[in-house]
């Protein structure tokens, strides 16, 4: 399993990459792995501000839905576009052009609730 130790995670497997103000969100190698084949991703949050928590989409695999819930608060300022026609880049590469959304975050010290690589391993066993 993927689990790189330079982001952060939720417990609800969502995976953040700081960017400046910003965080790039996808799900982790082990959702994805867990739910299968992606054929549809949906946000439509984009311009949105919601707090840590909130659902910000949803993700649709061959046998499932499942809600996006957002690991911090923040504006939802892009979506990525490639998904429409590509939602399987989500399994192919995750942590990559599989990224969901990009986030302006509200509060930086959220951060510090998230876990590292070694903690997101810990809660997947």
């Amino acid at each position: 399993m993927n689990i790189p130790s330079d982001l952060r995670y939720s417990k609800d497997h969502e995976w953040i990459k700081v960017d400046g103000d910003a965080a790039y969100i996808g799900i982790t190698d082990f959702a994805q792995s867990q739910l299968g084949d992606i054929v549809f991703v949906d946000v439509p949050s984009v311009g949105e501000t919601l707090d840590a928590g909130d659902v910000f989409g949803s993700i649709e695999a061959v046998k499932t839905v499942s809600d996006l819930l957002l690991p911090l608060s923040g504006e939802v300022v892009e979506f990525n576009e490639s998904l429409n026609d590509a939602p399987d880049a989500v399994n192919k590469d995750p942590y990559g052009g599989g990224w969901i959304i990009k986030v302006r975050i509200n509060d930086m010290s959220q951060l510090d609730t998230l876990l590292d690589a070694e903690g997101y391993k810990a809660i997947i066993g």
